[in-house]
Formats: structure tokens, C-alpha cells, sequence
């Protein structure tokens, strides 16, 4: 059975962020990962990892003004100090927290911008942020995403992701994975993750349609994660969905699903 950890920007939402830590713990997760620290003093957030005795396995680098619509800054050829700067800061928070591995969003493409400015723009912020994440032990990121859910993102498929990866030639630069992301652009979950296993540090899932936990769609989360196990996938799986009711209500399917 893969290690799953709970997304706490879309799990246990009927509680104040910092509470979710307690409501994760108690219902089971032993890791957790949520969008962004930067709105809490890092010493709450370990606070609540160390009292409830779990794991931090991912957050993001910032990825500018998140409530104005911005999905990330690194493609972006006029946000590029932002952009460095933020490395500096997620860096710092890893370090208190205990995270060892960061997502870069790659954001949405800009109106008049042509392609090789945003692809270049965002290989030259990747391999700073690897030399820098290097440096303080950290792996680095990237996640394809749907542009149905974002219209206009960057990094939207894998074969683009990984060939992006061979441009940054970062040995600490892997794939994030999402499962439901890649069901709603290219499908043939189980034949891409095995393929590309040796790149992918983290894998997501939420059902399709509608992005809800897993058996509500058309994702066979069963075989999936029998699939895991099978070619020896060792990374936590996030659990970044929506609930359809409340958290702790639909969270038979880890029962459901247990192998």
C-alpha cells in the first residue's frame, strides 16, 4: 500500500488550517503536504507537525499572488528577481520544517510572450533553483497541470515536463506527478509513471470527473496503487482532492482500497 499524506489546502477545510495537522493525525496520516507555509511563522507550522508526529513531505515555492488567479511565476520573463527570491525563502521554511523537496509552479503563459522566451526563462529559473535547493539538500520539483482546470498553464504535459528536465540537467530536479492531471491531458496513468519511475519523486490523485476522492470516478485508484507496489515506487502519494461532502466523510476509500 503506498504512504499516503494529506493535502491539507483541500483536506479537513471545515477546520482552521493549523488545526488540520491534529484531524489528519487522527484520522490515520501519518505525512502530510499543503500548497504554501508562507502565511504562518514556520515555528507554528513544526509546532503542530512534531505534537501530532507527522511527516512534512512537500510544500511549494512561491508562486505570486495566488488569490489574484497566478499559478506560479517561473515561466515568466519579467518576475524572474521574484522568482529568485522566493527560492531563498522556501528554502528557509524547508529548513525549519523538515521538508525535503519543493514544487516550483511553472504559471500561466502571458499574453504576447512567444514559447522559447517562456520555456528559456523557465529552464534558467530551474537550474537556479536546483543549484540552490542542491545546496541545502533539497530535491526540486515540477508538476504538469491540467489547462482545463488552469487554462493557459505552462506545464501542461509529461513528455514536456521531462524533456524541460533534460534541458535543466539538475540531478535533484524530478517529476511531481499528478495523477488526475494527467488522466484529464494524456491518460495511460500506469504505462507513463512506470516509465518515467527513476524521474518522479511525488505522485497526487484525485478522481475524475469533479476531482473528488479516489472511487467517486473513472481512475481505477485500486489498480493504481497495486501498480505502485508492483514497480517499486518508494515516494509518498498526496492526497490533493476536494471532498465530495466533508474529509472525514469520504475518507472510506483508504479501506476500501487497502491492499
Amino acid at each position: 500500500m503506498p504512504r499516503f499524506a494529506a493535502n491539507l489546502t483541500m483536506l479537513f477545510t471545515e477546520h482552521p488550517f493549523l488545526d488540520r495537522f491534529e484531524h489528519a493525525a487522527k484520522a490515520g496520516f501519518k505525512a502530510v503536504e499543503f500548497l504554501f507555509p508562507y502565511a504562518w511563522p514556520a515555528e507554528e507550522i513544526k509546532a503542530r507537525l512534531d505534537a501530532h508526529g507527522l511527516q512534512l513531505v512537500l510544500h511549494n515555492l512561491p508562486a505570486g499572488d495566488w488569490d489574484a488567479g497566478e499559478r506560479g511565476i517561473a515561466c515568466l520573463p519579467d518576475r524572474v528577481d521574484e522568482f529568485r527570491n522566493g527560492v531563498g525563502r522556501a528554502i528557509a521554511y524547508a529548513k525549519q520544517l523538515g521538508v525535503g523537496q519543493l514544487n516550483c509552479l511553472a504559471g500561466k503563459v502571458p499574453s504576447g510572450v512567444p514559447e522559447p522566451m517562456l520555456r528559456a526563462t523557465f529552464v534558467s529559473n530551474l537550474r537556479h533553483a536546483a543549484a540552490e535547493l542542491k545546496a541545502a539538500n533539497l530535491k526540486l520539483l515540477i508538476e504538469p497541470i491540467n489547462t482545463f482546470d488552469i487554462p493557459g498553464f505552462y506545464l501542461h504535459r509529461t513528455a514536456q515536463a521531462i524533456s524541460i528536465l533534460d534541458e535543466v540537467g539538475a540531478p535533484n530536479a524530478y517529476l511531481q506527478y499528478d495523477a488526475y492531471h494527467m488522466q484529464r491531458m494524456e491518460g495511460e496513468l500506469a504505462a507513463t509513471i512506470e516509465k518515467h519511475l527513476a524521474r518522479i519523486a511525488h505522485i497526487q490523485i484525485a478522481d475524475n470527473p469533479g476531482r473528488h476522492e479516489p472511487g467517486t470516478g473513472e481512475i481505477d485508484h485500486g489498480f493504481l496503487f497495486r501498480h505502485l507496489d508492483r514497480i517499486g515506487y518508494a515516494g509518498h502519494v498526496g492526497c490533493e482532492y476536494k471532498p465530495a461532502t466533508t474529509t472525514e466523510a469520504g475518507l472510506g476509500w483508504l479501506q476500501r482500497f487497502a491492499l
